[in-house]
């Protein structure tokens, strides 16, 4: 039964391990993604920028718009800044979920592995009395 416990627990341990490292792979996939997003859009934005900045001769309007640039690329890494709190906050509410599942699981197989032996247990006593009244 030892053996059995030790077996059905590796088990739970290996699938916990294979659960987090899909949820780690499902993560990472969309960071990248919402990275890759990002990055096209201050692209995009970037390009828009330099190509009004070169229609524009007056320097105050330049200034102008190197503060938007530094504003939309203050707002980009807000949003990266919160996208990642997000899947940070996701990923722990996640966790523990799991842990919380596997915790309940690991007390119920207690609970039965405890039953059992308590059943063998009076198995193993009434074999013994009657042993003892037998002999």
């Amino acid at each position: 039964h030892e053996r059995e416990h030790d077996r059905e627990i590796s088990e739970l341990i290996t699938k916990h391990k294979e659960e987090m490292e899909e949820l780690r792979a499902e993560l990472n996939k969309e960071k990248l993604h919402l990275l890759d997003e990002l990055e096209q859009q201050m692209a995009a934005t970037h390009k828009a920028e330099i190509e009004h900045a070169q229609l524009q001769s007056q320097t105050l309007h330049s200034l102008e718009l190197e503060a938007l640039r530094l504003s939309l690329n203050n707002l980009h890494t807000s949003q990266l800044e919160l996208t990642q709190s997000n899947l940070r906050k996701e990923k722990e509410t996640a966790l523990v979920e799991l842990r919380e599942m596997l915790n309940d699981k690991r007390a119920q197989e207690v609970a039965i592995l405890q039953s059992r032996h308590q059943l063998e247990w009076e198995k193993i006593k009434e074999h013994c009395l009657k042993e003892k009244e037998d002999l």
